[in-house]
């Protein structure tokens, strides 16, 4: 490529990345600094219960737990505030800003998100051995998740840079280190799971074994300041309606939201009748649920262990973790009942699909960001299980 082509092509990258920190700025950064919204009263009233020597026993007590947001004035009727389904660890995690006042508290906590993103940029060009300009686009380029993560004071862009962070030094030879690092953060979130899980399958031991202690030193750091009942009242009603999807948005028994953009979430709206929720499916047939949820997850895991046996028992170990992890996370948010809809989204105009959710064989444009995942599922198997052409470059390891 010519020098004038060269210095254009990077010109018109640095247009695009002006106009992506622009619209985080203008739509995300602001917004926080002005006022409190959605997701951030849930987190920051737990902190502050616990910190004022509250009933940490009561924080899954739904009423009980907007009591305590009112009484914080944080309460958003657009939203109202619960702690389900957060892990009792959530708690802890604004903890040191509890004596703040929680616009300052949210403000605290945009500049650690500002500094997060700022850091997994310069570590994702460390690790993969990309320009920080290249790199700064590519997560830019997640768009809306990162707006709403800012915006409403969510942890995801800081336990982003922590799974980052730990790969990077795993990569720099420093397993134990990076295990702990990778699990810090997994019992208040669960999907840094997927690189300690990706990197078990080549046998890095000191990896998993040091990510094991991270998460059990935070399970009693837990269990020590909430006490035992709390965790007993989420393992024993909490966990199980987390799995199965059944999170804050819904009270009713079939969780029919496209929100959670997931499979399970599709086949109801398409195949279980509810004269309330979903008054227009496809067909009024709920046999077919369970069925089709089975054959449809049980094909996704199937085709994607064939594709982690070929692909560890092919390629070297850096050129197998990272395709192992790639291919686990994407996994991960295909068959899970309920995943945020501001992960992984780019630019989705979720204002315009919306409209077709429960409206019979329609619902399935409600669904666009499932899609788009199983397309990159698909492209991934199909690129990491062909055999690797002369061209394709080797995963880089940083000095």
């Amino acid at each position: 490529m010519s020098p004038v082509r060269l210095t254009a092509v990077r010109a018109a990258k640095l247009a695009v990345l002006a106009v992506l920190a622009a619209l985080l700025c203008v739509r995300g950064i602001v917004p926080a600094l002005k006022a409190i919204e959605n997701d951030f009263p849930g987190y920051f009233t737990a902190a502050r219960i616990v910190a004022d020597g509250g009933d940490a026993r009561r924080l899954y007590d739904n009423a009980w737990f907007r009591e305590q947001v009112r009484r914080y004035g944080m309460e958003d009727a657009r939203n109202p505030a619960k702690f389900a389904p957060f892990p009792p660890p959530t708690a802890l995690l604004l903890l040191p800003l509890a004596p703040l006042e929680p616009l300052t508290a949210l403000r605290v906590v945009v500049a650690v998100s500002v500094l997060s993103l700022i850091l997994s940029i310069w570590l994702l060009a460390r690790s993969v051995a990309w320009d920080l300009l290249d790199a700064a686009l590519f997560i830019l380029a997640s768009g809306l998740g990162l707006l709403s993560g800012v915006r409403y004071g969510q942890p995801y862009i800081l336990i982003s840079m922590f799974c980052l962070l730990g790969y990077y030094l795993y990569l720099t030879g420093r397993p134990w280190l990076a295990g702990l690092t990778l699990g810090v953060f997994m019992p208040i979130k669960y999907f840094p799971v997927v690189v300690p899980a990706g990197l078990a399958l080549r046998r890095e031991w000191k990896v998993a074994v040091g990510c094991l202690i991270a998460v059990a030193d935070v399970a009693l750091l837990s269990v020590g300041v909430l006490g035992w009942a709390v965790h007993q009242t989420f393992l024993a009603s909490v966990l199980g309606n987390h799995l199965s999807g059944h999170l804050s948005l819904h009270e009713h028994t079939v969780p029919f939201t496209a929100v959670y953009q997931s499979f399970d979430t599709l086949i109801d709206r398409l195949f279980v009748f509810d004269p309330t929720w979903n008054p227009q499916p496809l067909v009024d047939a709920p046999g077919l649920r369970i069925v089709s949820l089975i054959l449809i997850k049980s094909a996704i895991v199937l085709v994607a262990a064939v594709s982690l046996v070929v692909v560890v028992r092919r390629e070297s170990a850096a050129a197998a973790a990272p395709a192992a992890i790639g291919i686990l996370g994407i996994v991960v948010l295909l068959i899970a009942p309920a995943t945020a809809t501001y992960v992984l989204i780019g630019f989705i105009p979720y204002g315009h699909t919306q409209v077709f959710e429960g409206r019979g064989g329609l619902s399935v444009l409600a669904f666009p960001r499932l899609f788009l995942m199983l397309v990159m599922f698909i492209a991934s198997v199909w690129f990491m299980v062909l055999p690797r052409t002369q061209g394709q470059r080797n995963v880089h390891v940083p000095a």
